[in-house]
């Protein structure tokens, strides 16, 4: 498995854990959440790069990874998604930088297996 897989598939498993033992208030923040990224007004890829440029902000790389990976099965095209990015940089300032530098190993990797991993 890759880098991408293994963190869906840890997160997958940990959030099993987490709803196991979740009251209704966390279970239902999670179908919240779920709720807030389908398609609506705005397109699903819209909001999954809402939601990259915030995980920047606020310096989350669980996040980071989360939104980006979804934003580019959403459709998002590598210029909409550094623009996003630059957009984070504006917002955060500089500390988002660490981040950033992560993020952009991840859309590298990202990209690479949409084309088989060339």
């Amino acid at each position: 498995m890759g880098r991408i897989e293994d963190f869906f598939a840890e997160r997958e498993r940990l959030n099993q854990e987490v709803l196991a033992r979740a009251d209704l208030l966390t279970k239902r923040f999670f179908a919240l959440d779920n709720a807030a990224y389908r398609e609506g007004a705005l397109p699903r890829k819209v909001k999954e790069l809402m939601g990259l440029v915030a995980s920047l902000v606020l310096r989350c790389d669980d996040c980071v990874t989360y939104h980006l990976a979804k934003a580019v099965e959403a459709g998002a095209k590598t210029e909409e998604i550094v623009e996003a990015m630059g957009i984070a940089l504006l917002v955060g300032g500089s500390i988002v930088i660490p981040h950033l530098r992560r993020a952009y190993a991840l859309l590298d990797e990202l990209e690479g297996s949409e084309d088989g991993g060339a």
